[in-house]
């Protein structure tokens, strides 16, 4: 039995609540459980200066997490002085998985950065980030369409990511903390609305994990994504 009753296929909770802050072109409130991801993306009418004049947009994100996101308080990164290796390969993984739903083309010379702040955390706060900071996206986007200034919305296809591991022996979807920490092998999935992968982040703590394994993981991170989608649909419109 898993740890919160849930079956091996069951994903936690989805809540998308979009419209979460006033000022930013497009935000969300994501909840999958008792992870809280906070996701805004903000446009800029110019692209970084390595990219200028080639025609091409830009996606971008940030990802912090609030001080007592989680049991005990966490130094503000900005009081260290200096960005983790953790924080920096989470906004890389964002960054990408987002650009991989998007048609730089079509958006044009813009860059929209996408800010991922974990309000609480109770494991997959990275996927969680994805899978709302597209809703973001896609919503300021349609600011753009709105305004006259694209004719389509550059955000082409849904993308969204789940965990996945084996706990206590048995493959599971969506792990929560409490089997995050004891999990014998432990995959992050990113995956576009159409099935096509976009990133797969697994290892094995401990005992090493078969290929067999490794496809059940991947058959239920693929079910868990589409029902993510379906939430993502259902939040912004289509």
């Amino acid at each position: 039995m898993r740890p919160s009753g849930r079956a091996p296929d069951q994903l936690r909770s989805v809540v998308i609540e979009t419209g979460a802050t006033k000022h930013a072109e497009g935000s969300c409130l994501i909840r999958m459980g008792e992870t809280h991801v906070l996701c805004t993306a903000s446009i800029e009418g110019r692209t970084p200066p390595w990219m200028r004049n080639s025609g091409l947009g830009w996606v971008t994100a940030e990802y912090g997490m609030l001080p007592r996101a989680t049991h005990t308080r966490n130094r503000r990164e900005a009081s260290v002085g200096k960005i983790s290796g953790r924080t920096q390969e989470i906004q890389r993984l964002i960054g990408r998985s987002l650009r991989a739903g998007t048609d730089r083309v079509m958006l044009g010379e813009r860059q929209i950065t996408v800010d991922c702040d974990v309000l609480q955390a109770d494991g997959g706060t990275r996927c969680a980030s994805i899978t709302g900071g597209w809703v973001a996206l896609r919503l300021a986007a349609q600011k753009l369409v709105d305004a006259g200034e694209l004719k389509e919305n550059p955000i082409t296809q849904h993308v969204a990511a789940v965990s996945c591991g084996v706990y206590e022996g048995k493959p599971v979807l969506d792990l929560d903390y409490a089997e995050d920490s004891e999990a014998g092998t432990d995959a992050n999935v990113v995956m576009t609305g159409a099935g096509g992968l976009v990133e797969v982040q697994g290892s094995a703590e401990g005992a090493t994990f078969s290929r067999a394994e490794l496809d059940t993981l991947l058959n239920l991170a693929e079910a868990g994504i589409a029902e993510l989608v379906a939430a993502q649909k259902a939040a912004v419109g289509g």
